[in-house]
């Protein structure tokens, strides 16, 4: 079945003084039908969070746009991450800074999204409005869960549930987990997003917001919502909504076929 690609990107600064999140649909400029989706949530510090997420950007483009059809899947995302990695470690010893950053990396080609992330920035699945899958945090509360020491409603009121376990520029290698799904169909959604919004949402209601409203207005509903809940608390929230739709008979070919 033909389909076509509705994306949005969407950013709040939240009750913080910087915008340290980054966001990206990057389109490939030599291989039409093949784009890569990109979300890192930089900390440490105000210019210091905001370069390590910029560099996620950068590297995973770079990587990307040098991605050839001989080439592995997973060892484009890994490398995005890894090189992104060095490159934020090496400016922990050039500057006073300190640098780190989650990071969620999607591709989408051929009728199938391949992924892969780092820390607690989060890539959803749904299809229909439903929960396919999601990724998995690299949080203290998260492996807590995963222990059965705690339930997820504990966990979403934990005082340490933003202690990640892993992130980039950590001393230690980033601990990277692949996804993918395939064949893709009309109506799968793919929502990446940082903390700032996830952590005022359940699943099921990101994915209700999802099914009912296209990106644009969903993103828009979203951002509203957490907003208020955050209650002059908020933090940066970055999003970034892929949907699938069925292709008009009469619309030029879009960058999927499913």
């Amino acid at each position: 079945m033909p389909l076509t690609l509705d994306v949005c990107t969407a950013q709040h600064i939240g009750d913080r003084q910087d915008q340290q999140d980054r966001v990206a649909f990057l389109p490939h400029s030599r291989r039409p039908g093949m784009a890569l989706a990109v979300l890192a949530d930089g900390m440490g510090g105000r210019t210091g969070g905001a370069m390590a997420a910029e560099q996620v950007l950068h590297t995973a483009k770079s990587v990307f746009e040098a991605y050839g059809p001989a080439d592995s899947v997973q060892e484009m995302l890994k490398a995005g991450i890894d090189d992104a990695h060095d490159a934020i470690s090496l400016t922990r010893y050039t500057s006073e800074k300190e640098p780190h950053s989650t990071a969620c990396v999607m591709l989408l080609q051929g009728g199938r999204a391949d992924w892969a992330h780092c820390g607690d920035s989060r890539i959803y699945h749904y299809r229909d409005g439903a929960l396919i899958g999601r990724s998995v945090d690299h949080s203290l509360v998260a492996d807590l869960v995963s222990k059965g020491r705690l339930s997820e409603a504990e966990a979403e009121c934990h005082p340490e549930r933003n202690i990640l376990l892993s992130c980039l520029g950590a001393p230690e290698r980033p601990q990277i987990v692949f996804g993918g799904t395939a064949p893709l169909v009309a109506g799968d959604c793919f929502l990446l997003c940082s903390d700032g919004l996830w952590g005022t949402y359940s699943d099921a209601e990101l994915g209700s917001v999802l099914a009912q409203h296209p990106p644009r207005a969903a993103a828009e509903l979203l951002i509203g919502q957490a907003r208020q809940r955050a209650k002059g608390h908020g933090d940066n929230i970055s999003l970034l909504i892929v949907r699938l739709v069925k292709r008009k008979s009469d619309e030029i070919p879009a960058s999927l076929r499913g």
